[in-house]
């Protein structure tokens, strides 16, 4: 470069808006990994590990550059503003194509890493013109890292709340081009390719533009196209993401592409859930819900005149409101979560279990399946022994324990591991068609009491005295009895444990590809 930068304030405040910008792109392809992937555990390590990888070799490539240093900036700032734009539209759209979708989540990872890792060593290199190397490193590392800070709260509570996978890369594309734009301006004298980079300016911005006016529409259609039924809702919460499809006169919920529930059979799910524990506790006057942020459990038990009071733990906020104002919602849930014996609480299962100071009789667990590290938690040893001491004696624990068919050995981790907690606990299930066979695991907090007894107390029940649609006395004595084979290894099935997640291995190794 043959002149000397006049001023580096610009500089400072681009290194600053690339360190917000790198950061946020890697919460990005990070949380899109999850969603399309599963397991957010494995794929945002995974996904960050690759991009700082790929952050590695973009510091090595960019030594190769020598001369021109300011125009190569701004051409890697804009072409890391077209990647991150595009990176999440495109993959949506690929992914109705490709089913091994994961080599694009990466590749656009990648691609993103080299690009931000040339970066950093090109701002240094231009800051050399004005500071001595002690002072450069340090004030470029600074600027780096304080926007890397505000990118990390911006993407948290801003974002991804508001903006979703959708617009939150286009946003970062227009961070990445004024950051561009900003030094062309102010350094035009100094830039030796003016007029590409000049062509490129009205490109992008145009690209950007094009894509910010396309985006929803592409991936509502890309999410359309991935199920068989007319998408009526889908939105991108902070924890996940929600799509409702309807058919003919019902709809289904799924929460990251995995169902939930269908109005055609939910009865199947939520009416064992509830009814075999109201049943064999001796009070309902309080009740504790995990999950079931949808309000089909608060409506059967509502059936119940002498509960007195329900408190359910959802931790979006997105899926309560779901339940309290979305017409589909309200017409399946009976409007249940307006009842006045409603308290809803949105907040994270374990944290509310760890504070809380009452007491329930019964307590139901409604979470969705175990599929990653985070989720087994909520169903390991030492989750279900801090329930026990907010149950009262002789009161129940009910958990959704997944699918005793497609994941047996998960299933079965889930009841040994409830009797491990101190529950006298019994298995059972049912055929839901829209869901295939699912089981539920049913505790007593009661040590005097034997398998058998539970069975039989639940066998000899009058359901009839309960409004329902599915759920009988024969139903029940079906849903107590499995074939051969079930409980075959049963003593070489490990407990769950917080020190040991086995469950989310068992769960990731079960035959979901017949699913």
């Amino acid at each position: 470069m043959t002149k000397t930068i006049s001023k580096n304030f610009t500089l400072k405040a681009c290194i600053f808006a690339t360190g917000l910008a790198g950061i946020v792109a890697e919460y990005v392809m990070s949380t899109l990994a999850s969603y399309l992937l599963g397991n957010a555990v494995v794929q945002w390590t995974l996904t960050i590990s690759l991009m700082l990888f790929a952050m590695g070799i973009g510091s090595r490539l960019s030594k190769s550059l020598q001369h021109h240093l300011l125009d190569s900036f701004i051409a890697v700032e804009l072409l890391l503003s077209s990647l991150c734009a595009i990176s999440a539209v495109a993959t949506y759209w690929l992914s109705i194509y490709i089913m091994t979708i994961d080599m694009v989540v990466y590749s656009f990872a990648l691609g993103i890493g080299l690009l931000i890792g040339m970066e950093l060593p090109l701002a240094t290199r231009l800051n050399a013109y004005f500071e001595e190397l002690r002072i450069n490193i340090s004030s470029v590392m600074e600027k780096d890292y304080y926007g890397a800070l505000l990118g990390g709260v911006l993407f948290a509570f801003v974002a991804l709340p508001y903006l979703g996978l959708t617009y939150t890369p286009v946003v970062l594309g227009a961070v990445n081009l004024i950051v561009a734009a900003l030094l062309f301006w102010q350094q035009r004298q100094n830039i030796t390719y003016r007029k590409w980079l000049g062509f490129a300016f009205i490109v992008v911005p145009l690209f950007l533009a094009w894509l910010a006016w396309f985006a929803k529409p592409i991936v509502q259609y890309s999410e359309q196209r991935k199920y068989r039924d007319t998408v009526v809702y889908s939105k991108q919460t902070p924890y996940q993401q929600i799509t409702i499809t309807t058919w003919r006169n019902d709809f289904w919920l799924y929460l990251n592409g995995n169902q939930q529930f269908s109005t055609y059979d939910e009865a199947r799910y939520h009416e064992p859930l509830v009814h075999p524990a109201f049943a064999l506790s001796p009070s309902h006057k309080k009740i504790l819900i995990l999950g079931g942020g949808d309000g089909m459990a608060v409506r059967e038990i509502l059936k119940y005149p002498d509960v007195e009071h329900i408190d359910l733990v959802d931790i979006d906020p997105a899926v309560t409101a779901l339940g309290l104002n979305n017409a589909l919602f309200l017409k399946a849930n009976q409007a249940s979560l307006k009842s006045a014996k409603v308290k809803i609480h949105n907040t994270d299962a374990a944290i509310f279990i760890r504070d809380c100071r009452q007491i329930y009789d019964i307590v139901l667990i409604d979470l969705p399946d175990p599929k990653s590290v985070s989720l087994s938690r909520l169903y390991s040893l030492q989750f279900y022994q801090q329930i026990r001491k907010v149950t009262a004696k002789g009161g129940l624990l009910v958990t959704q324990a997944t699918s005793p068919f497609f994941s047996r050995k998960a299933y079965l981790s889930i009841l040994k591991t409830m009797r491990a907690a101190g529950f006298t606990a019994i298995p059972y299930h049912n055929q839901i068609p829209t869901m295939g066979e699912w089981g539920w695991v049913l505790g007593i907090n009661h040590d005097r009491l034997t398998v058998d007894q539970i069975k039989q107390k639940l066998i000899k029940t009058d359901f009839s005295v309960i409004d329902t649609r599915f759920l009988n006395n024969d139903a029940m004595l079906a849903m107590l009895h499995f074939g051969k084979g079930i409980f075959a290894d049963f003593e070489k099935i490990e407990i769950n444990s917080e020190f040991n997640l086995v469950l989310y291995r068992y769960y990731d190794k079960g035959d979901w590809d017949f699913y």
